[in-house]
């Protein structure tokens, strides 16, 4: 297949063009997937990150091979204070980096007003595809590809992801260069390079989303129970197929 970007979106990547890759990168690092990516699809290859060490960790990366990419965060207005301070701190870092804060169409209070008090509480996978999945799916027009920090020990819904996926949610390419890494891989990236992280990863939280529905976990838990703790819910829905949402 010709590296062209205009030959490669989601309605003309076969499954033979995704295995042909997944089966080429089988044996590469990081970096050089990453160095594939922004190769292949150029321009249209978007960064979605939400500033955990995982996102370091490919900023990093991703800084060593397009200094001016693209990269938008998912500003929910309910964000920890620490995770707007580690954003400037990476701002000032790789200032070259175009780093989005992409908006929910509704404020807090319009939401409030609509739905109720707490929508986190009462109607989280609601909250979240307000706040989160419907602001991607617009920050994403125009893009063939986005990259993600995923990897296969996060979760049980992780384990199978690949380099290169097929993403029917957004219809668009998902590249996720992290697979192979364990949790003690990014920490020891994070420090020999010396990179900015949000100070709540050394105060029992791995994986930090919203403040009200994000908390410590204790010693032995997965990484992600933190997240939705109490709920029947362990996904903000930004990496699952589109589910029936009432509104």
């Amino acid at each position: 297949m010709d590296n062209n970007v205009n030959q490669a979106d989601y309605h003309t990547f076969s499954e033979k063009n995704y295995q042909f890759f997944n089966h080429r990168m089988r044996y590469l690092g990081a970096q050089d997937v990453i160095s594939w990516a922004f190769n292949f699809f150029d321009e249209k290859l978007v960064y979605a990150c939400s500033f955990g060490a995982e996102g370091m960790v490919l900023l990093d990366m991703i800084s060593h091979v397009k200094k001016d990419a693209r990269v938008v965060f998912l500003d929910t207005h309910v964000h920890f204070r620490e995770t707007y301070d580690v954003i400037d701190r990476v701002k000032e870092k790789y200032p070259q980096l175009q780093i989005e804060m992409v908006q929910p169409e509704l404020s807090l209070d319009e939401q409030k007003e609509r739905y109720g008090e707490k929508l986190w509480k009462t109607q989280p996978d609601l909250c979240c595809d307000l706040r989160k999945n419907k602001p991607l799916k617009k920050a994403l027009v125009g893009s063939t590809a986005w990259l993600s920090g995923l990897r296969r020990d996060q979760s049980p819904t992780r384990a199978n992801t690949e380099f290169v996926n097929k993403d029917e949610k957004f219809q668009l390419i998902k590249v996720c260069p992290l697979i192979h890494w364990s949790w003690d891989d990014v920490w020891q990236y994070i420090e020999k390079h010396h990179l900015p992280y949000n100070p709540l990863h050394d105060q029992g939280y791995p994986s930090i989303g919203c403040e009200p529905c994000t908390f410590a976990v204790k010693e032995g838990e997965d990484l992600r129970a933190g997240r939705w703790s109490g709920l029947e819910k362990t996904e903000c829905g930004l990496h699952l197929k589109t589910t029936n949402i009432k509104e």
